[in-house]
């Protein structure tokens, strides 16, 4: 059984947590998380949240990554348009070196219009910030000198991972899908109906079929001994997400998994949030020919004992069903 974990540090009001005690659970979550053979913790970037979502997914990952020694680390996704590329190249490149080569990146362009507005980036600009930060990363990462707005410069010092970090783009849109066929590693999609778009373009390229599209529904589940219980203490952390991301996006007009709900009932019957037994979680992955989960233990401000609660089941319950 393999699983990961994903932080974005979402810390409203109702928390009542401080955000110093929530980044230091999450570090000892990732520690916890390694010992059992985690595969990955992905970490996200924003900015001017309400909530305090995290704004420095490099400097997280830094912590993380001195508090462990085998998991992989994913930015997904670092938003490339506020950073300066040979900035951004030199922390990566320090990052990989923390974590002896355990760390790749999606970049993106943005999508929060207040975001832009607090940079003072206009958001035309996305294409062109995005698509110099890819090459500026690739080829900082490749330890050598290269030509940066019409200078040679060469960023010390190189990175553990021969060649750097995986630098893959991500979006919801027909240009940055094709942008990432032609300028990047790989491409993840936000929804899994612009793959194609990715897909068409690796062809026309002349390379080979990446296949059908990697990223499927977006789900979040967790593990309470009471499942009736456990969605009543989780279930308005759950809504405060999904309201949360759903209220970026419909003001940005995007095509992305999360919608604003009504209440805790809605949000349940649509089936993006689950709470299980661990019985149930368990029978559900021994149909499956991969079992793997990725879980959100804070998701949307979530209480860290309850959080705690949940990842202590997989490790007691679910696990051993699988060794």
């Amino acid at each position: 059984m393999k699983f990961a974990l994903r932080f974005d540090f979402r810390n409203p009001p109702m928390s009542g947590t401080s955000m110093a005690d929530r980044y230091a659970a999450a570090l000892d979550m990732a520690e916890w998380a390694d010992g059992l053979g985690c595969t990955r913790i992905t970490v996200s970037e924003h900015h001017g949240s309400p909530d305090g979502y995290l704004p420095s997914p490099i400097t997280m990952l830094a912590a993380m990554a001195a508090r462990t020694t085998e998991v992989r680390f994913l930015i997904a996704a670092l938003i490339a348009p506020f950073h300066d590329p040979l900035r951004l190249a030199e922390d990566m490149i320090v990052l990989d070196n923390l974590s002896r080569g355990r760390v790749d990146l999606i970049a993106a362009g943005g999508y929060v219009a207040e975001e832009f507005a607090l940079f003072d980036v206009p958001m035309r600009e996305r294409g062109r910030r995005v698509t110099e930060a890819v090459r500026t990363l690739k080829s900082a990462f490749a330890g050598e000198p290269f030509t940066h707005r019409g200078r040679t410069v060469h960023l010390t010092p190189a990175p553990f991972r021969p060649g750097g970090p995986g630098v893959l783009l991500g979006g919801s849109s027909e240009p940055a899908a094709r942008r990432a066929a032609r300028i990047a590693d790989g491409f993840v999609p936000s929804v899994p109906e612009v793959w194609e778009f990715y897909r068409d373009e690796v062809l026309r390229l002349g390379r080979a079929d990446p296949g059908p599209s990697p990223v499927g529904e977006n789900r979040v589940v967790a593990l309470a001994e009471d499942p009736e219980r456990g969605w009543e203490l989780m279930a308005p952390f759950f809504l405060h997400e999904t309201n949360a991301y759903g209220d970026w996006n419909a003001r940005a007009n995007l095509a992305a998994p999360y919608r604003a709900v009504a209440d805790s009932a809605a949000l349940r019957a649509t089936g993006q949030y689950r709470v299980l037994t661990p019985d149930q979680f368990v029978a559900e992955q021994k149909e499956l020919d991969f079992p793997f989960v990725q879980f959100h233990p804070l998701c949307g401000g979530m209480p860290m004992e309850l959080a705690w609660s949940s990842l202590r089941l997989f490790e007691r319950e679910v696990l051993p069903a699988f060794t």
